[in-house]
């Protein structure tokens, strides 16, 4: 379920939920907080029942490399954006930032993995982060915005997952079934 990348996108899919849902009011909160979970945990046993445990499968080491490349620039990104934002007075900006730059590192996933459709993951998160920047811009509130990226980064994460359980399609460049998604962090 990870190898395919599902369990990755379920939870952190969970993450950005939580980070979308802080401003509701106390019983609403745990309700979106709980059918998140219960959302995050369906995929994860769906991937488990439907994908064959091979999906994704180890990657060979070049390809290991770059991935780790991949994920360590995006995480080196996020704590930069976190300090800067943060010791600039601006930590409005943290997460359409941060979900920018979790979208961009999709794109050298999708190439990774041989997975295409990690670049609709990118475009998506991409319009989630341009999105809460444009609500900042017309003077939407930091909790406004929190709400509406962390929704929409969970919802697209949770939509990535579902299209990887959902199996095996059109081939991908090099002739495989684009059968999944693949270990990835969001």
């Amino acid at each position: 379920m990870f190898r395919s990348g599902v369990g990755f996108f379920a939870l952190f899919g969970l993450g950005w939920l939580l980070l979308g849902v802080a401003a509701l009011p106390g019983p609403a909160r745990w309700v979106a907080v709980g059918a998140g979970a219960v959302v995050a945990l369906v995929l994860m046993l769906a991937a488990r029942r439907r994908l064959p445990a091979s999906a994704g499968g180890p990657l060979p080491p070049l390809r290991r490399r770059r991935f780790g490349q991949v994920n360590a620039v995006q995480w080196l990104l996020i704590a930069g954006i976190a300090v800067g934002c943060g010791r600039g007075g601006v930590p409005e900006l943290i997460p359409p930032l941060v979900a920018l730059v979790v979208g961009l590192h999709f794109v050298p996933l999708a190439a990774v993995f041989e997975q295409p459709r990690l670049r609709t993951a990118a475009a998506l998160l991409c319009a989630v982060a341009a999105a809460g920047l444009v609500v900042l811009a017309f003077g939407g509130s930091a909790t406004q915005v929190r709400t509406l990226v962390g929704s929409g980064c969970a919802l697209t994460l949770w939509a990535m997952a579902a299209w990887t359980v959902r199996g095996p399609r059109a081939a991908g460049p090099s002739g495989r079934p684009d059968a999944g998604g693949a270990a990835t962090a969001g």
